[in-house]
């Protein structure tokens, strides 16, 4: 079965992806596949070697930006999003979409191209669960087009933390604005928001997670109803056991000894969680929060007076 990990990068799902792939049932695309694409390594062994290895130190960027391969001294095969193969082995535009991809631009071609994929993976490794990470737009109706029991693990984050680390990634390219980004251009409405910021970059920051969270909810309103799961960064964090196994429930996977054993080697702390509030200027935020109001509050966020300055809520 595959299922995926979706988020809009810079949420947590990172995190769960890795924790879900300590389950002896679960296999996954490795940075290793990915940086070797050409090969197109189906991953026999990527379960077995990275349930052996040790967590990611907290605060390392992830396995497809930062192209490690080596930790303590000896190969880490670790899960990836893959996009360098994807690229290649199935649709050359899967990466870098300007827009969401839908049911509709699923070719019967990329279909048999995608299908070829994952079925062989998934045979090649004997997993119950292919696990795919997916970040950036959620891809979930073009993955679901394929496989329509494709089950949906959406990990979301506080948009003001999403927005503020953003700001501070290498990779993020809005400093570029709008019509250069990897998103493809903002709604006219959004885009008006912009410009009333006085083409604020943190303002810039917030519309992009605005944005990929309404294709979020798009995308959740289309598909099958109980394959879908919603899961928030800040509850995992808070309490790791309870929303992990709701997550193995999910995939119909079990708790089992092994999984402890990998579970048990995670430290959970809330770390900079709301850093946003020390790390952004009053202004900023103040800006930030107004344009992200409606947003944070159907995802569950408390409203912008809640907050003191402090850190504390």
């Amino acid at each position: 079965m595959l299922s995926v990990v979706v988020g809009t990068g810079r949420c947590g799902s990172t995190l769960v992806q890795e924790l879900l792939s300590r389950h002896p049932g679960v296999g996954f695309v490795s940075g290793l596949d990915d940086k070797l694409s050409r090969l197109n390594l189906a991953g026999r062994f990527n379960g077995a070697l990275y349930r052996r290895s040790a967590p990611r130190p907290a605060g390392m960027t992830s396995l497809k930006h930062s192209r490690r391969l080596l930790e303590r001294g000896r190969l880490r095969v670790a899960p990836s999003e893959a996009y360098e193969l994807l690229d290649r082995h199935v649709m050359g535009g899967y990466s870098r979409p300007c827009r969401d991809l839908l049911a509709d631009d699923l070719t019967p071609y990329v279909a048999r191209r995608l299908r070829g994929f994952f079925d062989g993976r998934i045979e090649r490794q004997g997993c119950r669960v292919l696990l795919q990470h997916v970040t950036g737009w959620p891809r979930t109706g073009f993955l679901g087009a394929a496989y329509p029991e494709l089950r949906v693990i959406n990990v979301v984050r506080d948009g003001r933390a999403v927005a503020n680390s953003w700001l501070q990634m290498g990779w993020w390219d809005g400093w570029r604005g709008p019509d250069a980004w990897l998103y493809g251009p903002l709604p006219p409405a959004l885009r008006a928001e912009w410009e009333s910021s006085g083409r604020s970059f943190p303002v810039l920051a917030a519309l992009g997670w605005k944005m990929l969270m309404a294709a979020f909810a798009e995308a959740r309103a289309v598909h099958p109803a109980g394959q879908w799961l919603d899961v928030r960064y800040e509850d995992l964090i808070a309490a790791p056991r309870e929303e992990l196994r709701r997550m193995l429930d999910f995939l119909g996977l079990d708790w089992s000894p092994a999984f402890e054993k990998g579970f048990g080697r995670y430290t959970f702390h809330a770390g900079r969680g709301a850093a946003y509030r020390d790390e952004l200027s009053p202004a900023q935020l103040a800006a930030v929060e107004r344009v992200l109001a409606e947003p944070l509050a159907a995802w569950g966020y408390p409203a912008a007076e809640t907050f003191g300055r402090s850190g504390e809520s």
